[in-house]
């Protein structure tokens, strides 16, 4: 017995979502339509209301809903200093830290051949047109330490060193609380070769 149109519609449309294979799309689909219609309902109209309202930030490229969002419309950002993250959820991240006052770039992705993505994709134009507004005298590169992560970094260092932007990169270590028993390998030899003095 075949499902009906729309049920198969909303099927189909929840398994973009990552991580969502056939089997859970079809239970979220049977429980919005079974159990939580008004929930289904605030669903759509969200997400319908996100498609038309959500843009990207003319300065760091984040979401917003205006030209600019509100860190790069803030005076107490430190504009000399620029940290280029792969996506929103990398600068809430970073922005919960309260260890950072500078401005951001979300690259919205990372370079992924395999993938199909690539320089273009990421605009790293437009990357470079913002590190190098005059105002910007170093660039963090905060992207995360998997391969892709590490090939974009390279990427954008090779990009701006040229132009003489001050580069620097997140550092890599032991996570506070951590214990070296139970660190992998790599990590506590990243630590070691990262490692800081502590005499004057």
């Amino acid at each position: 017995m075949r499902s009906p149109s729309g049920l198969e519609a909303l099927i189909d449309a929840l398994r973009c979502l990552p991580g969502v294979g056939p089997k859970s799309a079809q239970r979220m689909a049977f429980y919005l339509l079974q159990r939580d219609r008004p929930g289904a309902d605030r669903l759509a109209r969200a997400l319908s209301h996100a498609l038309t309202a959500v843009r990207h930030c003319n300065g760091c490229n984040n979401f917003t809903e205006q030209a600019s969002c509100e860190l790069c419309l803030s005076g107490d950002r430190d504009g000399t200093v620029l940290c280029v993250v792969e996506t929103p959820a990398d600068l809430l991240m970073i922005e919960q830290t309260h260890a950072y006052r500078g401005q951001y770039y979300v690259l919205m992705g990372r370079l992924s051949p395999l993938d199909g993505v690539g320089p273009e994709t990421l605009a790293l134009d437009r990357l470079v047109r913002r590190a190098l507004d005059g105002v910007v005298r170093e660039v963090v590169l905060a992207t995360n330490f998997t391969v892709e992560g590490e090939a974009t970094a390279h990427y954008i260092g090779e990009l701006l060193r040229p132009r003489g932007m001050k580069l620097s990169r997140i550092a890599r270590g032991l996570p506070v609380g951590g214990e070296l028993e139970y660190t992998d390998a790599g990590t506590v030899a990243q630590a070691l070769v990262e490692r800081r003095s502590l005499t004057g």
